[in-house]
């Protein structure tokens, strides 16, 4: 049953707002067009453009496009080297794919917990956690934060394993001056319709070492190369190539590059706007002392993704779920990011058990994704920051 409003009074909008959707433009639209009248809809020239273009923005040396983010995370584990008997440190608080990627490996993941007030993967959780299986660590950039890659960095080199950095959140966030892409071994994005920019789906692993990346590319194609100096055998005439390991088909279409493409250009706008709405969250929920705001390391520059709420249970006479209720009932759609990955019945099954990281328990249990992307108006922000005041009004208590 659907809660009504606070005290049976109005909503504070009349229509529904949700927590994220796409910004697409006539340039975005006409870029599509022109693939679509081309002679490529796919393996055609917009594929190595975009490469070109990500490349450009964060400072990497390689970049290899691929069909999603999970294709990324799976490509940069297989390059990574994970297979039967290794094991990948990642946060549980993440979604499935971050950890899913060891899985389809033959690898086995193991959940750090987060720093409480950043939500980002803990650096000292992660050096208990490293064995002499580990072969790498996945740290998420969460909501657009850049993970703390300095520790995370001289953790895993110290101890010969890779950093995979997922920066599904993250494209246009940079760390100590330097774009997301550029820093770990390798880099994942993913461009889903809710995040920052968007090719309906897609995604890429960034990386400057030269035999990752040919590791990469072959890994999205099948396995198979048309680079002779990779070949075994004699080339039987100009059309010879070879399938030198197992790869998948995680080709991204020329028409996803397109738009892909027209996104970036906008990137910059994007990134203007969701800092402006996040400073104007954070002004009012600052104020509100049943609240906690996301804490950010002063060397992450952030573009972001999410926006956190984060209750305090003990301050209010409602619990997360009456809260999440309570904002639909005021015409905000809210999410949750995330349930702990092995929360999930799936992770249960492999052995995984409730307790294993506290941080990212707690965390699970008392926040809310609200509205966050270009496109919210000032009147749209105004109303999410005013239901979420109505609410903490209603059910605070008078400690």
């Amino acid at each position: 049953m659907e809660r009504p409003a606070i005290a049976g009074g109005a909503p504070v909008r009349e229509t529904k707002l949700s927590y994220g959707h796409q910004y697409i433009d006539e340039a975005d639209i006409n870029a599509v067009c022109e693939v679509l009248r081309s002679d490529f809809l796919t393996c055609g020239p917009k594929v190595e453009e975009l490469e070109k273009r990500l490349c450009e923005l964060t400072g990497a040396k390689y970049a290899v496009a691929c069909s999603n983010g999970t294709a990324a995370l799976h490509m940069a584990a297989l390059a990574a080297g994970l297979g039967e008997g290794d094991e990948m440190i990642t946060t549980p608080i993440t979604f499935a794919a971050s950890a899913n990627c060891a899985l389809y490996c033959g690898a086995r993941p193991v959940f750090a917990d987060i720093n409480p007030r950043t939500y980002n993967i803990d650096p000292s959780s992660v050096a208990e956690k490293i064995t002499e299986k580990t072969k790498a660590v996945t740290a998420v950039d969460f909501t657009g934060q850049a993970a703390e890659l300095d520790e995370l960095l001289r953790l895993c080199h110290e101890k010969g394993i890779l950093l995979i950095e997922d920066g599904a959140h993250s494209i246009g966030t940079k760390y100590k001056g330097r774009y997301v892409g550029s820093i770990a071994d390798m880099t994942t994005f993913s461009f889903h319709p809710v995040k920052t920019v968007t090719g309906g789906e897609g995604g890429a692993v960034l990386t400057n070492d030269a035999k990752l990346y040919e590791k990469l590319v072959y890994f999205r194609t099948h396995g198979i190369t048309r680079e002779s100096a990779l070949f075994e055998n004699e080339p039987h005439g100009p059309w010879y190539h070879e399938q030198i390991d197992l790869g998948y088909n995680y080709r991204l279409t020329d028409i996803q590059c397109a738009l892909i493409i027209s996104q970036l250009d906008k990137l910059e706008k994007f990134a203007a706007r969701r800092r402006e709405i996040v400073e104007r969250y954070n002004k009012a929920f600052l104020q509100m002392p049943q609240l906690f705001v996301q804490e950010e390391i002063p060397e992450s520059e952030t573009v972001r993704h999410l926006y956190i709420l984060r209750i305090k249970p003990e301050t209010l006479n409602i619990d997360r779920k009456g809260f999440f209720e309570a904002l639909a009932a005021e015409n905000i759609c809210g999410n949750v990011h995330y349930i702990p990955v092995y929360w999930h019945p799936y992770y249960q099954r492999l052995g995984y058990e409730k307790g294993l990281c506290p941080n990212a328990e707690k965390l699970y249990q008392e926040i809310i994704s609200l509205p966050i992307y270009y496109s919210l108006t000032d009147d749209d922000v105004d109303s999410v920051i005013e239901a979420v005041r109505k609410i903490v009004e209603y059910y605070k208590k008078n400690i």
